[in-house]
């Protein structure tokens, strides 16, 4: 998935970047943009504004790599409708959140599917510690759900990046907005704030993923 190209019609390119293969570069993606606040900050208001929450538009196929993945491990997939759809936030929640964002980001070596596994795209674990995006996300996820967050309000998304190309986040959906962790940053930022392009999401009310219409995000704050 990440490094994708991503032709003008919105149709992926097969053809991979290798954005994330040196130490050098992997550390400076992960570097915050100036002005975009504290990896820290706790969200200092009580409600979500009209934006702050990303609305499905429709249906959307998940990636093949996706329903491999879901093969191979079944209940990483699961739909359990008792579990809330959005986290209740509070500081201990968000420090939890940021804290699980860094602690994977600095544990995995950016590689791509190319490079580690010898295929396009392939979604798995980082048990070995490397993995591109998706995967890098799918800890995330898996840590945050072992600390008691629920599964249902993580939902892997795929955007369209600053540099046009395919990539994967962890949307966290919660009762103050639609928030990103992502391996390109520290930084856990409000979607407004990421400079991506909202393609597909995994759905709340189902196994079906659900269509993002594209949607841009407002501040282009992504750095390269």
């Amino acid at each position: 998935m990440c490094g994708i190209t991503f032709r003008p019609s919105g149709r992926r390119s097969k053809r991979l970047h290798r954005l994330f293969a040196s130490a050098g570069l992997a550390a400076l993606v992960l570097s915050a943009t100036p002005g975009a606040g504290s990896a820290l900050e706790f969200p200092q208001f009580a409600v979500r504004a009209p934006g702050d929450t990303l609305f499905a538009v429709g249906a959307a196929g998940p990636t093949p790599a996706w329903i491999e993945f879901c093969t191979q491990l079944p209940k990483e997939c699961a739909h359990n409708p008792s579990e809330p759809d959005t986290i209740v936030l509070d500081q201990a929640t968000w420090k939890l959140i940021v804290d699980v964002n860094e602690q994977v980001n600095k544990e995995i070596v950016p590689v791509t599917d190319q490079d580690h596994w010898g295929v396009a795209d392939r979604w798995d674990y980082p048990d070995d510690g490397m993995g591109d995006c998706e995967d890098i996300q799918l800890l995330k996820r898996r840590r945050l759900t072992q600390a008691g967050l629920p599964q249902r309000a993580l939902r892997m998304t795929v955007v369209i990046d600053e540099l046009g190309a395919g990539h994967a986040v962890l949307m966290a959906r919660t009762d103050r907005g639609d928030y990103i962790l992502d391996n390109k940053r520290n930084a856990v930022l409000p979607w407004q704030q990421t400079g991506y392009r909202y393609v597909k999401r995994e759905g709340s009310d189902s196994v079906d993923w659900v269509w993002l219409g594209n949607q841009a995000a407002p501040v282009a704050t992504a750095t390269k």
